[in-house]
């Protein structure tokens, strides 16, 4: 896609991590880990909505599939696969790496590798931490256990969740950590040097779509590439309320919910995308 003047933007990419709404780091403290399959799973109607979407607006996307729902969404997986998204790994339950010791984080991303290779018949090479919570010890795992990538890294302002990587910062999108291993960012905003969030969540269901549009278009024409990511439970107004939450948490994960998908599926149209994958492969002989 060309810009006003001409000149060729550099590529965006589309992203969803597949994932449930009970499964969210914000509701933690009022959904206890074991009553998860107790739990009604809404992740299959969610995602087959979006594939609806991305299938309208003839977009391809990079879904970080977690492999607790993998295991009990198996045809989830095939779908996707079968209609050309790239198959990527969230890891397996969903914990914090940093709250993992480092057999723990490779047993998780091994197990959850396995299972998405299994159903889709081919090697996984993407991997996306919970809630951003990537370390610099992880990515070595990540290499071994035979990954190319890394999608975790969020150069923003301070966040309470985020892990961090040495040497990472807004306006530098993809970096190559180790030979043939890349970090490939999420969306800041850089504003008076500051990286301010612009890469989807709550900050795309917080903000007006036509600033954040304008975000967009002003982080491509600066020449860099764009990444954004989504979750199912995003579009679901209709989730079940968990209460007792902090005044703050529930703030994060309820906000405009039912002002998503209509967002979601504008910015599908109003900007060219590509996978992760696809991004990594035109913007890095770059």
């Amino acid at each position: 896609m060309a810009d006003d003047n001409g000149k060729t933007e550099p590529p965006a990419a589309m992203s969803i991590d597949v994932e449930d709404w009970f499964q969210v780091e914000n509701l933690r403290s009022g959904v206890p880990r074991g009553s998860w399959d107790s739990r009604e799973l809404r992740v299959e109607r969610n995602t087959e909505r979006m594939l609806e979407l991305l299938r309208k607006n003839d977009v391809k996307a990079t879904c970080f599939i977690l492999g607790w729902v993998a295991e009990r969404c198996p045809g989830l997986v095939k779908r996707i696969h079968a209609e050309g998204h790239e198959i990527a790994s969230h890891g397996y339950g969903h914990d914090l790496i940093y709250s993992l010791a480092h057999g723990q984080f490779r047993e998780d991303v091994r197990r959850g590798k396995r299972l998405l290779e299994d159903l889709c018949g081919g090697a996984i090479s993407g991997y996306r931490a919970p809630s951003f919570s990537i370390t610099d010890w992880a990515i070595d795992i990540l290499r071994e256990e035979g990954f190319t990538y890394d999608s975790s890294s969020f150069p923003t302002v301070a966040h309470d969740r985020y892990g961090k990587l040495t040497g990472m910062k807004a306006g530098v999108p993809i970096v190559e950590l180790r030979p043939g291993f890349h970090e490939v960012c999420v969306s800041c905003w850089d504003v008076a040097g500051k990286g301010l969030p612009w890469g989807g969540g709550g900050y795309f269901r917080l903000i007006p779509y036509a600033l954040f549009r304008m975000g967009v278009r002003s982080i491509l024409k600066s020449g860099t590439p764009y990444v954004f990511y989504i979750h199912p439970w995003e579009i679901d107004a209709g989730q079940p309320r968990v209460s007792g939450l902090r005044r703050s948490h529930a703030f994060r994960h309820y906000v405009n919910l039912g002002r998503c998908e209509a967002r979601w599926e504008a910015l599908l149209r109003d900007v060219r995308w590509t996978t992760v994958r696809g991004l990594l492969a035109e913007w890095r002989p770059r």
